[in-house]
């Protein structure tokens, strides 16, 4: 009965094409939306989160935008950084320049971010040199006048990146080039890894700081980055610090604009495995938002296929009646035309899965530092909500056939 069913269901829908596609559309849309908006959502947000994993969420970010007349200094943060829970700690400064050139006078108009850190910092956020070596400890303690060139940056100025031992011209100092970071061209990680930026040593950007500069702002270390000994210490970590800083500055009094600011106001703690967390959480809430919005493009096309099949149980009223009068039951009927509604619904869910996988493919061919992909539990979900669509916005059509009187179906006209 099943399979008589089914091949009458086949023959109803394609003796109408046009009519079966225009019905199919609704679905074909809203699994459309549903598999696209979603998976995009998801595959984004997968890539941030492999990003920042790679980088590390053991890591830990401060800001100090506030030193109260009470700088913190390099000695300073060592002393607060030495507990068990803190890994490794990277000051960094950031250097406003003027003119960045190369000793043979090649010169950039884009000047990009100097830094100055420690060799730690290579090790927290990942950079590893694609020539050469980064810097070294004794750079640090000898305040020497080398450089780290991100991958980009020696690109840039030179057109290669075999520049080891080349003199490099920042602000009118020369530098001596020691390495060249690995490119990254992931969303973050050229941005955080150093692609874009130039390092020297702590001690030399402390030397070489313009005093005009260092009359506004943190005086000291205003920005450090940090790693916990283990990801189970990130809390143990980030207690550690915000009680050292908070005694450091415990001391000292400032006031902003009209009012005096509160001890907690001067300095930021960023918590790389906090940021992913919540980043997972808007992303869930986001994504059910968009499968909502798609969800009611598909409750339009249940609403066109229950339309549909009123019509097409209206014009086979006499071969309804037929049925029935040469013994057919209500639920070979009823199956019949829930078939038929069913069959529908997943036809336009296989079209609107083949046009979604296609637009992924034209997005993956067009982005370049992100991989979007169909996710397989939103495959499922939009097979299950079709079916469920075909089943309910199909019953009734199905049970209105069923219940018909042979005798005036066969006097319809």
């Amino acid at each position: 009965m099943t399979l008589q069913s089914l091949k009458m269901a086949w023959k109803a829908i394609i003796s109408n094409k046009l009519r079966s596609f225009l019905t199919m559309l609704g679905i074909i849309i809203g699994v459309f939306s549903l598999v696209v908006l979603v998976s995009l959502v998801t595959s984004a947000t997968n890539s941030v989160t492999d990003e920042i994993n790679r980088i590390g969420n053991d890591m830990l970010i401060v800001n100090i935008w506030d030193d109260r007349g009470k700088p913190l200094e390099k000695e300073d943060l060592d002393q607060i950084a030495d507990d068990a829970s803190i890994k490794r700690v990277a000051p960094v400064k950031s250097l406003s320049v003027t003119s960045m050139s190369t000793e043979a006078g090649s010169q950039q108009d884009i000047y990009y971010q100097v830094n100055g850190t420690n060799s730690d910092y290579f090790d927290i956020l990942g950079g590893k040199p694609a020539s050469g070596r980064v810097l070294k400890r004794a750079d640090e303690k000898n305040a020497s006048y080398v450089a780290v060139l991100g991958y980009q940056v020696a690109y840039d100025l030179y057109g290669r990146t075999d520049i080891i031992g080349r003199n490099f011209i920042i602000n009118g100092l020369k530098f001596r080039i020691v390495g060249v970071l690995e490119s990254d061209t992931s969303m973050m990680g050229g941005m955080m890894n150093g692609t874009y930026s130039v390092f020297i040593p702590y001690s030399t950007a402390q030397r070489i700081q313009d005093p005009q500069e260092a009359m506004w702002g943190p005086q000291g270390v205003s920005q450090f980055y940090v790693t916990a000994s283990s990801a189970a210490q990130m809390m143990d970590a980030e207690a550690h610090l915000r009680e050292g800083l908070t005694e450091h500055f415990s001391n000292a009094s400032t006031m902003l604009f009209e009012g005096e600011v509160s001890q907690e106001e001067n300095f930021y703690i960023e918590n790389m495995s906090t940021i992913t967390e919540a980043m997972g959480n808007v992303t869930n809430i986001f994504a059910l938002l968009l499968g909502g919005i798609a969800a009611i493009s598909l409750l339009v096309g249940g609403i066109g296929i229950m339309n549909i099949m009123l019509v097409s149980v209206t014009e086979r009223t006499r071969e309804i009646g037929i049925r029935k009068a040469i013994g057919a039951r209500r639920n070979s009927i009823m199956l019949q035309f829930l078939i038929e509604a069913l069959a529908i619904c997943l036809f336009g869910c296989f079209i609107g899965v083949g046009i979604s996988a296609g637009i992924i493919a034209i997005i993956n061919a067009l982005v370049s530092q992100m991989t979007f992909s169909m996710s397989g539990g939103v495959l499922i979900a939009a097979i299950l909500f079709s079916t469920f669509i075909g089943l309910v916005f199909g019953l009734y059509p199905a049970r209105k056939a069923a219940k018909m009187n042979p005798i005036d179906a066969l006097r319809y006209e």
